[in-house]
This record gives structure tokens, sequence and C-alpha cells, in this order.
């Protein structure tokens, strides 16, 4: 998203879109650039003590997220020997200094994953293979970790080289109070009927759409949530997982982004919206002056403190009545470097995060997403009436209904930053047709994919 993703006086993410993971590798040498994920895997042991010596763990996260530092606050009131040292940038930063951050002599423990596939590719992430069998991984259901393994320099086959702290759903939130005042006693069913309501907001007075587009394109929430219901959700994963032959000057992308172009054209998103960061963003949803914002379930707590008994969400709607709900999901992913110092403390933290009955709790009420983890640990319950209970039922549904799609900002290191956001944001100002905003984002794509 955003995050992936991004965020309020403490932003929480954005894209996408994807906090925390981590890992250790214990593959044979092999020359850089070589696709290790089936390497062989040597003999070397790994350790699930923690001990008792006394250990800093390094963590480089997104700016924003408070989740990431209050389970890093509890584990360290439990395990009083492990301190972290967190440093935290904007995703769009982190995309540009992963591979250098990850290949200097002061490389973190744990580092928020913008990409995976490239990072693999150049050495730069530890295979948490070893862990997996470890620590019974096993016990996760695997559609929770097919995101996170990478094959052949394909994602979703292959090792484990990530996992997530908290596992995202994304939707819209509304504000009640204005949706009463347009008229809406439900959610919309139908992209037809969103698009009604936008309709019916803009004449009302109301601003329809409160999304940023500073820095990163929060638009893209929009978009690929029209383009997962355009056309078949699976190629637009096998674009993100970098399947050979997957392309994203689709129809149903074209389509996507011709809808947005009309949104904007029609006042649907603010005037301002690409000098509107995330904080802004949440600042103005909060005061009210927005019927709907597309965000993520990381938003919840703060809302329900910010906005009690006045925010709803629900998943985006389909293209035709009764179909299957698509939405952006993804576990916030970290990752280990190769260099790093502490890899068995990490992935002691990592087991501990999906483990522990507190730190689970702490993944709702903070993070307000699924915690993950074996299917038969109880997830903590959200208060009723609240929108953490929202969007806890909505991923649950989206689980039912396996239309749970990653985000097509993590299909490449580079993609967000050099490509959808710059030509969203063209877009937006009118200075880029969606015919030229797919085929950029698609050149991006195959120009990543061929270095």
């Amino acid at each position: 998203m955003e995050q992936l993703l991004t965020r309020v006086p403490r932003r929480r993410t954005v894209l996408i879109a994807s906090l925390l993971a981590i890992g250790m590798t214990a593959t044979a040498c092999s020359a850089p650039g070589e696709d290790r994920s089936s390497a062989p895997q040597s003999d070397t042991a790994v350790k699930t003590d923690l001990g008792t010596a006394p250990i800093t763990l390094e963590m480089y996260a997104e700016t924003g997220f408070p989740l990431a530092k209050a389970l890093a606050d509890e584990f360290s009131k439990q395990h009083s020997n492990v301190t972290f040292n967190i440093r935290e940038d904007q995703f769009t930063v982190i995309v540009e200094n992963a591979p250098r951050v990850m290949a200097s002599d002061n490389s973190p423990d744990i580092i928020r994953l913008p990409t995976m596939v490239d990072l693999v590719k150049d050495d730069l992430l530890k295979n948490l293979d070893p862990y997996f069998t470890a620590y019974g991984w096993d016990k996760f259901p695997a559609s929770q970790l097919v995101q996170l393994r990478v094959g052949e320099n394909t994602r979703g086959t292959g090792s484990l080289y990530g996992m997530g702290l908290g596992y995202s759903v994304t939707g819209v939130f509304y504000n009640k109070k204005l949706a009463s005042q347009i008229g809406m006693t439900q959610p919309p069913a139908t992209v037809a009927e969103f698009e009604e309501l936008l309709a019916k907001a803009k004449t009302g007075g109301v601003q329809p759409i409160m999304q940023f587009n500073k820095n990163t394109a929060g638009i893209n929430f929009p978009h690929q949530a029209l383009q997962n219901q355009f056309g078949d959700p699976t190629q637009v994963a096998d674009w993100i997982f970098q399947k050979p032959g997957a392309a994203f000057d689709t129809p149903a992308a074209l389509k996507a982004t011709q809808t947005i172009q009309k949104w904007a054209q029609a006042g649907y998103f603010t005037k301002d919206a690409n000098a509107l960061d995330y904080a802004g963003m949440v600042g103005e949803f909060q005061k009210g002056n927005g019927l709907f914002m597309f965000n993520g379930d990381w938003e919840s707590a703060n809302l329900d403190k910010s906005m009690p008994g006045n925010v709803g969400f629900f998943l985006f709607p389909t293209e035709s009545p009764g179909g299957k709900h698509v939405a952006m999901s993804a576990p916030n992913t970290f990752g280990v470097s190769a260099k790093a110092k502490n890899p068995d403390a990490a992935a002691y933290f990592l087991n501990w995060v999906h483990t522990n009955a507190k730190a689970r709790e702490i993944s709702v009420t903070v993070g307000g997403s699924s915690p993950g983890g074996p299917s038969d640990l109880p997830v903590a319950a959200a208060a009723p009436n609240t929108v953490l209970a929202e969007t806890l039922k909505a991923s649950q549904q989206l689980g039912a209904e396996n239309g749970a799609v990653d985000f097509t900002a993590n299909a490449t290191g580079g993609i967000f930053a050099a490509a959808i956001t710059p030509e969203m944001q063209k877009l937006i100002a009118g200075q880029q047709t969606p015919e030229g905003y797919v085929k950029a984002v698609q050149a991006e794509y195959q120009k990543e994919l061929s270095r």
C-alpha cells in the first residue's frame, strides 16, 4: 500500500501493501544475480533459543506504523535482554535505500521489504526455510505465506523469504453522517451503485472521495480496486509476481484508468489531491471533509478513537451483482538481510509475533489487522459497533471468497516510485492519457525486469 504503504501524525500504511518479516538464509554461495531460491540449503543449524545474552535488534521500518514499535516494546518487556534500535523512513525512501542499506556493513536485522524478487536475485535476503522447519510454520495456512515465497525469480512459489506483521485488507471507509446525508443506507453492491453515490455526494455538496496522491500514489488504491473487478484478478497477481508474459496494459487496467480519469474530471477527488499526503488525507477525513476514503484496516484503531461510532467500512463492490469480492490484501512484509548480525533472534521475534497471545492482541488492537499464524489460535475480538470489528469481518469474508490480491505497487522494487506515482499524478492533473498511463507502467516494468 501503502503500503505500501504513508500516514497521520503517526502515519499508518500504505502500501500496501505490506510490515514485518524476518528470516535467515542458509544457502550455498552463488554468483550475484543468480536465482538462489532453488539453491541447495547448507547444513547450518539454526537456533530457536533466544538465550539471555544482551541483543540489540536493528529494525528499518516504515514511518508512521505504530504496530512495529508496539510489538518491539512488548517483546522487550517479555525478554529484557533484547532491545530494538528502530530507524524509520517513508516507503518511497525505503524503496530507494533498501538494496544499498542491505548491502552495507551496517545492514539491519529486520527491514521493511518494498519488494522481494530483486533482493533475492542480488543475494540480499536471507532464506527463511530453515526457520519454517524449526518453528513448524507449516501449521500456518499456506495461502498466508504464498506472497512471501520466491522461486525461479518469480513470487508465489519456492522458498520463504519473508513473513508478515499483521495481514491487512483494504477497502473503503465511509463517514456515516455524510452517508446518511446523501441517502446511503447500506454499502453499495456494485461498482455502478458506488458511482451513483459519488454523483449524489458531489451534487449534494459533499466531497465524494478524500484520497492522497502526493509523494506516493494513494489513488492507486481505487485504481487497483477497479482493475481487480474489471478483469481476471489472477492476471493482476501474475503481473505482480513477475510471471513470464504477464502484462499491465490490459483492457481491465485501461478501463480502470479511464474510470479514474472520469472521477478526477468529475471532481470526485479533491482539486489538491496531488498535493495531499497520507497524513493530510486522514486528517481531512477525520474532520468530516470526505464521504469515502480508500485505505486499509491498519487505520481502524485510529479512526475508532478519532471518530467513534461515525465510521463504516466495506470491501470495494463487485462489477456484477453477486460477484466475488477482490481486494488488495497482503502481509506487512519485512525480511532479514544477508548481513544481519542477529538472524536467529529476528526469527524468534517473528515466531513470537504470530504465536504469543499478547502479540496477537496487539496486532489486532494497534495494527487493526489479522495476526495471522496457525489457524487454530484465537484472534482477539474487537469491541462491537466499531470500524475495527467491521474490518476484521471484511478480512474473514475476503478469505472465505479467496479474493486477496497483492498490491501492484509491489511488482518490482522501483515500479511505484518510477512509474505508478508520477504517471498517476500526471493523469489526475490532465497531463497523461489512460492509454499513456498503462503503457508507461508496463514500459517501466519491462525495463526493470531486463536489468
